[in-house]
C-alpha cells in the first residue's frame, strides 16, 4: 500500500513559509511525498504544479491542495483579508489527515494577530488550534534538534505566575504525555525524562526556597512509582553540557526561557517543534513568519527540513508500532 503523503499547510503567505517549503521541498525530493495546502496563486509562476486528489499519479513538482485567498500576499505585509484562508489551510489538513489521506502534518508559521484582527480567532497559538480540532484534552510543546529535546512546563506566561501555574495536575499529565509520545512517536521503549529544577540549585535543600522538596520532588516520586524513568529535580545550571545530555532524552522544564535557551544555543537554525499528545502527527519549524526577511530569499530552510524529516520518522515509529 502507497504511503500517503505529508501535509504542509502553508502558514501566513506574506511570510517565509512558502519559500522554506519551496526549499525543503527542493532538498528531499520525492523521498517524503507531501501535499502543499495553500493559494496557487501565491506560489511562483514557473512552478511546476498538479492539483492533489487521492488518486493521483507521483508528480516531478510541486502537488498542491488548492485554498483560495482573498488577496495576493505582499512579502513582509500580513493581510488579515487573508486570515480565512490561513485558517481553512489548517482545518483541510487535519480533517483529511484525520481521515487517513494525509499521514501526518507539517506546519508553516502563522501570524495570530493577523488572525484575530481578520477571523477573530480565538486561540492563544496554532498548537491549541490543533489540539480544538483534534478534540485533545491536553497537549504538549516539544523543542527537539538531534542534541537535545526539551518541554516547558509553563509557556508564555510572566516569571512571577509560574509557582502558582505548575500544579499536580499539569506536572503529572505533562510527564505522562511525555512519556506515551517518546514510546509512540519516537520508538523509545523507556524514555528518560531529567526534570529541571524550578528554583537555582533546585531550591539547595529548601535554602533557596521549598517548591522543589515539597512539591515537585514528590511528584516525580508518584511517576516513579507508577514505572515512569523520570529523576529530579535537578539543578538547571548543570544540566545542558554534553555528559548531562547523554543522561536523558528529554528535560521537563519549569518554564519557557530555561528549555528554550539551551536548545536555541546549540542549534539555533534546525529545531523542531512537536505536539505530543495529538492523535495526529504534527511537526513545524521552531520559528515565526519573520516578516522582516520575507521575499528577499534568504530564510534558512534547516528548521523546516527538519521538521518534514522528523514527521516522517513519526510516522514511521506510528506505523511500524501497529
Amino acid at each position: 500500500m502507497t504511503q500517503p503523503p505529508l501535509a504542509i499547510t502553508c502558514g501566513d503567505p506574506a511570510g517565509i513559509g512558502l519559500e522554506i517549503f519551496l526549499a525543503a521541498h527542493k532538498k528531499i525530493g520525492h523521498e517524503i511525498p507531501m501535499v502543499l495546502f495553500a493559494d496557487q496563486k501565491h506560489l511562483p509562476d514557473n512552478l511546476d504544479v498538479m492539483l492533489w486528489s487521492p488518486d493521483a499519479p507521483a508528480h516531478s513538482g510541486i502537488t498542491l491542495f488548492q485554498i483560495d485567498f482573498s488577496n495576493p500576499a505582499v512579502p513582509g505585509k500580513g493581510d488579515p483579508q487573508n486570515a480565512t484562508g490561513v485558517i481553512r489551510a489548517i482545518e483541510e489538513a487535519v480533517r483529511l489527515t484525520q481521515e487517513g489521506h494525509m499521514a501526518g502534518l507539517c506546519t508553516a508559521p502563522i501570524h495570530k494577530a493577523n488572525l484575530q484582527d481578520g477571523a477573530g480567532f480565538k486561540f492563544p497559538g496554532h498548537t491549541e488550534f490543533l489540539a480544538h480540532l483534534c478534540s485533545a484534552q491536553t497537549v504538549v510543546m516539544m523543542l527537539t534538534c538531534p542534541t537535545l529535546s526539551v518541554v516547558p512546563l509553563t509557556i508564555h506566561i510572566p516569571i512571577r505566575d509560574v509557582p502558582s501555574a505548575i500544579t499536580h495536575k499539569l506536572f503529572y499529565t505533562t510527564a505522562q504525555i511525555i512519556h506515551d509520545g517518546l514510546t509512540r512517536d519516537f520508538s523509545i521503549p523507556n524514555p528518560r525524562i531529567s526534570v529541571a529544577g524550578l528554583n537555582p540549585h533546585a531550591s539547595e535543600d529548601g535554602k533557596i526556597g521549598r517548591d522543589d522538596i515539597d512539591r515537585i520532588k514528590p511528584w516525580i516520586a508518584e511517576l516513579q512509582a507508577k514505572g515512569l524513568s523520570i529523576t529530579g529535580p535537578h539543578s538547571a545550571d548543570t544540566m545542558f553540557h554534553a555528559t548531562a545530555r547523554s543522561g536523558y532524552d528529554v528535560a521537563l522544564c519549569m518554564y519557557h526561557d530555561q528549555a528554550l535557551i539551551p536548545i536555541k544555543t546549540l542549534d539555533f537554525s534546525g529545531g523542531v517543534n512537536v505536539t505530543l499528545g495529538l492523535p495526529i502527527v504534527r511537526t513545524s519549524p521552531d520559528h515565526g513568519t519573520a516578516f522582516d526577511i520575507a521575499g528577499q530569499g534568504i530564510a534558512d530552510a534547516t528548521s523546516m527540513i527538519q521538521a518534514i524529516l522528523t514527521a516522517a520518522r513519526m510516522i514511521k515509529a506510528r506505523r511500524d508500532a501497529n
